[in-house]
C-alpha cells in the first residue's frame, strides 16, 4: 500500500526536520517577553523567536470551571464546542482547513482558564488561512445541537469512567474536601446530574460572557517582529465583544471539620492523597516552596519520600508531593499508592517524613543537589518554542513579572535552608492534612 504525501505535508517534514536540526543550534538565552494591551482591551505577551519560521498562538480566558457557578461542567463544554461549529463551517470542514496549511488547533480547560491555541507556518500563505479559520472558531462559534449531545455523552462517559478508577476518585475527593464550598471544590468535567442538563442557553450565556476581549490575554511566540505581533494580536480579538473582567476568584476559607475519607473500593491496592490548600501563584513563597518540593517528592526518585517509602520500606513503586498554585490558593498534596495491607504503615511513614521536613528543612547536600537539578535543567524548559509558550501564556494569565524567566535561576539559587524550613513551616501544617484514600478495607484498620 502507497502512502500519498500533498506538498504540505512535504513542507511541514521539512520544516520539523528544520526545526530538529535548529532546536540544537538555539542559545539557552532567556527569552525578552514584551507586553502591551491592543486595540480591543486584550493583554498581550510576545516574545519574537525568528529562528524557526513558525508561530504560536495561544489566547487564554478566565474562563475555567471556577466559573461554571452551579452548572459544573460548563466551562468544558463551551470550550469543547467551539471548533465543533463556526461561521458557516463545520467541524470536518474546520479540521480539515488547519489540515489544509499544515496548521494545528487545540484548546483546554482547567480550573482557572480556558484556551485555545494555533501552531502555523509563518509564511503568509499558509499563516493567513490558518488566521481566517482560528479567528472563525474563536468568534463565531455555532454551537451545534447535534454537537452538544455529542461532547455531552462523551463527559458523561468520561464521569462514570471516573466512577470505576481509584485515581480519579482520590483526586475529586481531595478536591471537594479541601475546598468545600469554594469554586475550586468541582472536578472541571462536572458531575453526571450537572452535566445532563445543560442547555444551548446555558453555553451561549458562558461564552458571550467570558469569551470577550477585556478577559482575553494573547501569548505570541514565533517567527514574526513587534508590528506584525500587533496586528495579529489586534485581529484575533477584533471580532469578539469588548465585555468585562470577571470578579477575582474568592480566597479559599480552609476550616477541616475532620482529617480522614476513606472510599470504600474492590481493590488489591489503596490510592492514597494527602494535602491541604497552600498558595496563590505569584506568592512571594513559591521559590522557597518549589525548591523545597524538589527535595521533598518532587524530584522522582532522588526524593526523600520515594526514598522513605520505596527505597528503605518497598512500601510502593513510586511516591510524590507537589504544589498546584491557582489564582486562589491551589493545594500542597503528597501521594501514593500501596497494597490494602500496607496502607497503615505507609501513610504513618509518609506523615513521618513530611514532620521531619518541617521539623529539619533540607541538609546542604539535599540544598545543593536541588538547586543544580532546577538550574541545569531550566534551558530545555524553555529551548522550544512550545515550551515557551506555556510560559509565557502562564506569565501573562497570571500578571506575574515581565523577567520572571529571567530571574528563575536566580531566585532558585538564592533559596537558603532556613527559608524553605520557614515557609514549609507557614505553609504546611501537620494538624491541618487532609488524607484520602481509595481502597478495600483490611480487617483491624
Amino acid at each position: 500500500m502507497t502512502t500519498l504525501i500533498t506538498p504540505v505535508k512535504k513542507i511541514v517534514m521539512v520544516f520539523i526536520a528544520v526545526a530538529l536540526f535548529s532546536y540544537a543550534q538555539l542559545s539557552h538565552a532567556t527569552p525578552e517577553i514584551q507586553h502591551w494591551q491592543n486595540t480591543h482591551g486584550s493583554e498581550v505577551y510576545f516574545v519574537a523567536a525568528p529562528e524557526l519560521p513558525m508561530i504560536d498562538i495561544r489566547i487564554t480566558f478566565d474562563a475555567g470551571s471556577a466559573r461554571d457557578g452551579d452548572k459544573h461542567g460548563l466551562a468544558l463544554i463551551t470550550n469543547g464546542l467551539l471548533a465543533e461549529g463556526a461561521g458557516t463551517l463545520d467541524a470536518d470542514t474546520i479540521a480539515e482547513r488547519f489540515e489544509e496549511v499544515g496548521a494545528k488547533f487545540g484548546n483546554s480547560t482547567n480550573r482557572d482558564s480556558a484556551a485555545l491555541s494555533l501552531r502555523s507556518l509563518s509564511q503568509t500563505k499558509w499563516l493567513k488561512p490558518a488566521l481566517d479559520t482560528f479567528v472563525t472558531v474563536l468568534s463565531r462559534p455555532t454551537f451545534p445541537d447535534i454537537a452538544l449531545e455529542r461532547e455531552r455523552q462523551r463527559a458523561l462517559v468520561a464521569l462514570r469512567a471516573q466512577k470505576q478508577s481509584p485515581r480519579a476518585l482520590v483526586a475529586n475527593a481531595l478536591y471537594e474536601s479541601l475546598y468545600g464550598a469554594h469554586a475550586y471544590a468541582a472536578p472541571t468535567l462536572g458531575y453526571e446530574t450537572s452535566v445532563s442538563v445543560l442547555t444551548r442557553s446555558d453555553i451561549e450565556d458562558f461564552y458571550q460572557r467570558y469569551y470577550v476581549a477585556s478577559n482575553a490575554t494573547i501569548a505570541i511566540v514565533g517567527d514574526l517582529d513587534r508590528a506584525g505581533a500587533e496586528s495579529l494580536a489586534n485581529r484575533l480579538t477584533a471580532k469578539l465583544g469588548k465585555g468585562e473582567k470577571p470578579t477575582a476568584i474568592e480566597a479559599v476559607a480552609y476550616m477541616p471539620k475532620q482529617k480522614r475519607l476513606h472510599i470504600e473500593y474492590p481493590s488489591t491496592q489503596t490510592h492514597i492523597m494527602v494535602g491541604m490548600p497552600s498558595h496563590a501563584r505569584g506568592d512571594e513563597d513559591h521559590f522557597a516552596l518549589f525548591v523545597g518540593n524538589h527535595i521533598l517528592g518532587g524530584s522522582g526518585f532522588g526524593s526523600r519520600i520515594t526514598k522513605a517509602i520505596r527505597e528503605d520500606r518497598g512500601l510502593a513503586y513510586s511516591a510524590y508531593s507537589y504544589f498546584a498554585p491557582l489564582r486562589a490558593q491551589g493545594p500542597f498534596v503528597v501521594g501514593l499508592q500501596t497494597s490494602n495491607q500496607q496502607t497503615t504503615e505507609a501513610l504513618q511513614v509518609l506523615y513521618d517524613t513530611v514532620a521531619a521536613f518541617l521539623e529539619e528543612g533540607p541538609d546542604d547536600h539535599e540544598l545543593a543537589a536541588a538547586k543544580r537539578d532546577i538550574v541545569n535543567g531550566f534551558p530545555l524548559r524553555i529551548a522550544s518554542n512550545s515550551s515557551l509558550i506555556d510560559y509565557v501564556s502562564l506569565i501573562g494569565f497570571y500578571g506575574l513579572p515581565l523577567d520572571y524567566l529571567d530571574a528563575f535561576t536566580n531566585k532558585v539559587d538564592n533559596i537558603s535552608k532556613q527559608q524553605i524550613r520557614d515557609t514549609f513551616t507557614k505553609r504546611i501544617k501537620l494538624d491541618q492534612l487532609f488524607t484520602v484514600t481509595v481502597g478495600q478495607s483490611v480487617d483491624g484498620e
